[in-house]
C-alpha cells in the first residue's frame, strides 16, 4: 500500500479513537439530574412526591421522608422538584410553572404533595387530575391545602377550580385544598415564628392506625398552627390537634428552629386581635383547639373514591422531630392498606440540615444555586 494512504488512514484511526470516548464521558458528565429517584423492594408499593413551595422547604424535607420510606420500610420512590425550564436540574422553589416528571403520577401507588400557590401548564395539571381521578391516596402536607392558585397566575389555565381561591357554585369551590383535603388557605392560627405547634391526640384518635406509637407531644413542629374552619366537611376526622405553645426562650435568628423547643410548654391565654375591618376582639388560641392532622375520603367530579390524609405540620424543619417523621410514615402505609408497624423505624438517613423556613429573595436561589443531583 502507498505509505502516504496508510499515513492517512493512521491519522484518521487515531482521530477517532481519541474522539469517542471524551465525547461519551462529557455526554455523562453533563447529564442533568431533574428528580431523585431510591431503589426500594420492587414488590412494594411506588411513592411519588413532589415539591415546590417558597416557605417552608419542602425541597429539603420530601428527600429525606424519602430515603426513610426507602431505606427503612423499602418503598420505592420519586420526588419531583420545582424548577425554571431555562436552568434544569436546579431547584427553584421561587418559580411557580413548572414541576417535570409528573407524569410518572401514571405508575405511582401514592402521591404526596407538598406545594404552595402552584400555577402549572394544563399538560402537567392533567396527570395531577388523571391522578386523582383514579381514586388513588394523597398525602397532603402544609401548605398544600393551598397548592394552587390560577387567578393570578401569567398563564392560561383549564384547571382554575384547583385553586386556593376558586369561587364557582360546584364541588371545587376553595379548590384542591377543601375538595380532597379537607380546607384551604385560611390563616395563621398561631403567631408565625414565635408560637410553635405541639400535636395532641384527638379525642377518640387513639385507635387509629396512624397513630400508633404516637403519644401527647411526639408531634412538634416550630411552625404555628393553621387556622381551619370547623367542623372540617364530610367524613374528616381529626387524628392530631395542634396546641399553641409559646417560646420559652428569645426569638434567636441564627437557630433553625427561631428559639421554639419541643420542651416549650407555655401555653398563652386571652389575646386581643383585629378583624379584617379593623374591630379589636378577643380569642383563646386553644379554645377550639385546630386540627393539624386529618384523614378523609375524596372524589373529584367523574372520579373514583379516594383517601387522603392531610397535616399542616410538615416544614423541613418540623421532621427533625421523630414523631413528626413517624407520623408520615404511619400514614403511608396506612393509606396503602398495609399493616402500619410499631414504633416504625424513622431515623434520619445520611446528613440532614434543615434550613429555617422564610421567604427568600430571587437571587438567593439564584446564587444558592441546589444542584438535584446534590440533593440525592
Amino acid at each position: 500500500m502507498n505509505m502516504k494512504y496508510l499515513f492517512r488512514i493512521l491519522i484518521l484511526l487515531t482521530f477517532v479513537g481519541c474522539g469517542t470516548a471524551p465525547e461519551q464521558k462529557q455526554e455523562e458528565e453533563t447529564k442533568i439530574l431533574t428528580q431523585l429517584d431510591f431503589d426500594g423492594d420492587e414488590t412494594k408499593p411506588y411513592v411519588v412526591m413532589i415539591t415546590g413551595d417558597e416557605e417552608y422547604r419542602s425541597e429539603e424535607a420530601l428527600p429525606q421522608l424519602a430515603k426513610i420510606l426507602s431505606t427503612h420500610h423499602g418503598f420505592r420512590t420519586t420526588v419531583l422538584f420545582a424548577q425554571d425550564p431555562e436552568r434544569p436540574g436546579i431547584v427553584d422553589p421561587n418559580y411557580l410553572h413548572n414541576i417535570p416528571g409528573l407524569h410518572q403520577l401514571a405508575d405511582a401507588d401514592l402521591m404526596i404533595i407538598f406545594t404552595r400557590f402552584r400555577a402549572l401548564p394544563d399538560d402537567q395539571m392533567a396527570h395531577i387530575d388523571n391522578y386523582l381521578k383514579s381514586g388513588k391516596p394523597v398525602i397532603g402536607i402544609r401548605t398544600s391545602t393551598h397548592a394552587f392558585m390560577f387567578e393570578e397566575s401569567e398563564i392560561e389555565s383549564s384547571y382554575k377550580h384547583y385553586g386556593n381561591f376558586y369561587d364557582g357554585d360546584d364541588e371545587w369551590i376553595d379548590g384542591f385544598g377543601r375538595l380532597i383535603l379537607g380546607e384551604k388557605w385560611i390563616s395563621h392560627h398561631g403567631w408565625h415564628g414565635h408560637q410553635s405547634t405541639k400535636g395532641l391526640v384527638a379525642p377518640g384518635a387513639d385507635a387509629h392506625p396512624i397513630m400508633t406509637s404516637i403519644a401527647d407531644g411526639d408531634v412538634w413542629g416550630p411552625t404555628d398552627v393553621y387556622g381551619v374552619r370547623l367542623p372540617l366537611p364530610g367524613d374528616s376526622q381529626p387524628l392530631v390537634l395542634g396546641q399553641v405553645t409559646t417560646r420559652a426562650g428569645e426569638r434567636d435568628e441564627s437557630d433553625v428552629l427561631y428559639g421554639m423547643r419541643s420542651t416549650d410548654s407555655e401555653v398563652p391565654g386571652i389575646i386581643t386581635e383585629e378583624d379584617d375591618d379593623g374591630k379589636e376582639f378577643e380569642m383563646d388560641q386553644n379554645d377550639p383547639i385546630m386540627p393539624v392532622a386529618w384523614v378523609k375520603s375524596y372524589q373529584v367530579p367523574g372520579g373514583k373514591n379516594g383517601k387522603a390524609f392531610a397535616s399542616t405540620v410538615g416544614a423541613s424543619s418540623d421532621m427533625l422531630e421523630p414523631g413528626t417523621r413517624r407520623m408520615y410514615v404511619n400514614a403511608v402505609h396506612w393509606l396503602l392498606d398495609i399493616e402500619v408497624p410499631v414504633n416504625a423505624k424513622v431515623d434520619i438517613v445520611g446528613e440532614y440540615n434543615p434550613t429555617q423556613f422564610a421567604f427568600k429573595e430571587d437571587k438567593y436561589w439564584d446564587d444558592l444555586n441546589i444542584s438535584i443531583a446534590d440533593l440525592q
